[in-house]
Parts: structure tokens; sequence; C-alpha cells
């Protein structure tokens, strides 16, 4: 993408595919962070259903916001602006990721009884992380497209 013409413009540039792949693979990866360590915890500690993934859920939103927030950080902007960035750049794509991620994990049948040692348990996660991915893929190109999600990070050179 061309940083520099679309911060002078104020223009979003037009969402490629590519963009969308990488956008989605970014919010993926602070998902999956969360979302694993908090089924973990909970499976662990032999939590219910609900507090499972309240916790799993709320870790992945952490997870997934702070890896923006940490490079814009980087990149240079103060603290502030990096965390209205961050939940601009990030909510629509962890809430559509989140939304269906657990809905498969909620509708596969034993997997929220499945022990971390048993197949279904990280068969069920892992593909649940799957469809979420080809889902919240045109979401976000659709959002870069008219220059929100991923788009607001690459408005800060």
């Amino acid at each position: 993408m061309d940083h520099a013409m679309h911060h002078h413009t104020g223009t979003a540039p037009g969402a490629t595919w590519s963009m969308a792949i990488r956008a989605t693979l970014h919010c993926l990866l602070g998902c999956a962070v969360g979302e694993i360590l908090g089924m973990v915890i909970g499976t662990a500690l032999l939590w219910g259903d609900v507090p499972t993934m309240a916790l799993a859920i709320g870790l992945a939103f952490v997870f997934g916001y702070s890896f923006t927030l940490f490079a814009v950080v980087r990149a240079g902007v103060s603290l502030k602006a990096a965390v209205k960035i961050a939940l601009a750049a990030d909510t629509v794509s962890i809430a559509v990721m989140e939304l269906v991620d657990n809905t498969i994990i909620a509708l596969t049948p034993g997997a929220m009884d499945a022990h971390l040692s048993e197949g279904l348990f990280w068969y069920a996660l892992l593909g649940g992380f799957a469809v979420a991915f080809l889902v919240t893929t045109p979401v976000n190109k659709w959002m870069i497209g008219r220059g929100k999600g991923h788009a607001v990070v690459h408005a800060h050179p």
C-alpha cells in the first residue's frame, strides 16, 4: 500500500485480497494466543463453559489489541493515539473472528467438555479459527476499502 498517498490525501486505497489476508492473519494471531490461553486456563481449572469462553474471548481481545498497540507505539505514535488506533483497527475484526470461532466450538458436540489432551479439544479450536479466518477476511477487505479497520493503522506511517 502506498502509505504516503493515503496519509496525504486522506482517501482510502482500494482494498486488495492480499491486504485483507494480512490484516486477518494479524487479527488471527492475537485472537489465537488469547483464546488458546483462555481455553487452556478454563479447561485446566475445570471451569464451566461460560466462564471459560468469557475468559478466552476477553484474552483474545486483549492480545489482539495489544499486538496492534505495540506496533503503532513502536512506530512513534503516542500511547493515547495508539489505543484509539488499535480500537478502531481491530474491534470489528476480533468480534467477527470470536463470534464465528466460539460458535463453532460451542456447536461441536463434546468440544467444551474435552480435555486438553484430547484431539477433539484442539480440532474444534483450530477448525473454528480456520472458518473464522475465511469469514473475517472478506469483512476486513470491505472495511479496508472504506478506510476502516486496518486501513486506520496504515494511515499512520
